[in-house]
């Protein structure tokens, strides 16, 4: 009896998302509506951008994110958008954090939020940079004001600044790796143009709680990345998060930004493994 109960207990641990994918492969995608769908280029930087973007609009997706300027036109060309765009070519240890890189960030995001807002980017990211010993107090003081000299060109255009949270073990010394603490900048930042990156992958490393803190901040939350945990990979029975009733919570906040699927794949058929993931979080 013992045993009996185990196998079943087994079965519906690894099987809740069968009903999802059921019947679907050969079947063509209709998406509900309710979230819209995006994903991250470098997951899938084998496969040529243009390839890529024919691909995604089949499945239905609205955008390819995660690009430079020099991309836009070729995801708007296959008829989608890139919900976050690059503004510098500075990565993510340097950033609003520290005064001496303002100068430089501050030139870089107001030269691009024009260009951003032309070719119908609707956001651009930013990082905090490493605390390198940096109290966090102060890197809030910092960044706060860095990103208010980019606040009323990013209004005047329309374009929304996120920065994104990360978790600070791989992204070693990160600073801004918990949702308080971005929620702390949107506030002294002060405008409806700056929202968080909220990064499901990594703010369940970092905290947890995904559902109740995405509807705890879903007023600062301006875009939204997925992706399987552990490891990065699909977001499947394979990882311990339950990507339906986290959709399903944000769609209750009144999300109406993307979600854009930052995950790995592992299947050998990236683009099916791609689809699987849009369906399971088509809520």
């Amino acid at each position: 009896m013992i045993e009996s109960m185990a196998g079943a207990a087994v079965v519906t641990a690894v099987n809740p998302l069968n009903h999802v994918l059921a019947g679907t492969e050969e079947e063509s995608i209709t998406l509900k509506g309710n979230i819209r769908h995006s994903v991250s280029q470098w997951c899938y930087d084998d496969i040529p951008l243009e390839q890529f973007a024919k691909a995604c609009k089949e499945m239905g997706l609205e955008s390819i994110e995660l690009l430079g300027e020099k991309d836009w036109p070729v995801v708007r060309k296959a008829g989608l958008n890139c919900a976050v765009g690059y503004a510098t070519d500075w990565g993510i240890p340097k950033g609003f954090n520290r005064l001496y890189n303002h100068e430089k960030l501050i030139s870089d995001f107001n030269a691009m939020i024009p260009k951003a807002a032309a070719a119908g980017v609707p956001a651009l990211i930013c990082f905090s940079g490493n605390r390198e010993g940096q109290d966090d107090n102060e890197g809030l003081l910092n960044c706060a004001r860095g990103l208010r000299q980019v606040m009323p060109l990013a209004e005047k255009y329309e374009v929304t600044i996120v920065i994104e949270l990360l978790n600070s073990y791989q992204h070693e010394d990160y600073q801004c790796d918990r949702t308080s603490w971005g929620a702390a900048l949107c506030e002294m930042v002060g405008s409806e143009r700056f929202k968080l990156l909220y990064d499901i992958y990594h703010m369940q490393i970092m905290e947890g709680n995904i559902i109740e803190t995405i509807t705890k901040y879903s007023q600062y939350i301006g875009h939204i990345h997925t992706g399987g945990v552990p490891g990065r990979h699909e977001l499947d029975e394979t990882q311990e998060l339950y990507y339906p009733a986290i959709m399903n919570a944000l769609v209750k906040t009144g999300y109406k930004g993307y979600v854009g699927h930052e995950f790995v794949p592992t299947m050998k058929d990236k683009l099916e493994s791609l689809r699987r993931s849009v369906l399971i979080c088509d809520v």
